[in-house]
């Protein structure tokens, strides 16, 4: 009687040949590279969100802020408290703004790069890639 791993055995035992395909990559669509940019960007922004979350928790854990605060306060002699400018509000406008920006910059710059590579096929003939069906 033959088992599955004596049937799987034998399969693999044989060698097929492998075929071997070089192709050149010689146009990047304008809009796929877009999308795709776009979705690395927001991709990016919700990291940028969260590790700005994460880290104002951490630093308002520890204490840090308090202390700052009565560092500052020391400074400008008990006028000015820097509690009422970082808070959990005004840090995650902070990163929400950066996180917009992040958007925008990231999606034209993928939008850039395709079309300087479409450019720069041009002179170069494009990239050469080799694929292999094993």
């Amino acid at each position: 009687m033959s088992t599955v791993a004596d049937k799987l055995a034998k399969k693999s035992s044989h060698k097929t040949s492998a075929k071997q395909v070089r192709l050149r990559l010689v146009y990047v669509d304008f809009w796929s590279a877009v999308k795709l940019s776009f979705l690395a960007a927001v991709a990016l922004a919700i990291v940028t969100v969260v590790s700005f979350f994460l880290i104002y928790m951490v630093v308002s854990a520890t204490g840090l802020i308090g202390k700052m605060d009565d560092l500052f306060k020391s400074f400008s002699d008990g006028g000015v408290s820097l509690t009422s400018f970082v808070g959990l509000p005004q840090v995650m406008a902070i990163a929400a703004i950066i996180a917009i920006l992040n958007l925008v910059v990231v999606t034209v710059l993928g939008a850039v790069i395709a079309g300087i590579y479409n450019l720069a096929v041009k002179v170069t003939g494009g990239l050469l890639v080799g694929f292999t069906s094993n």
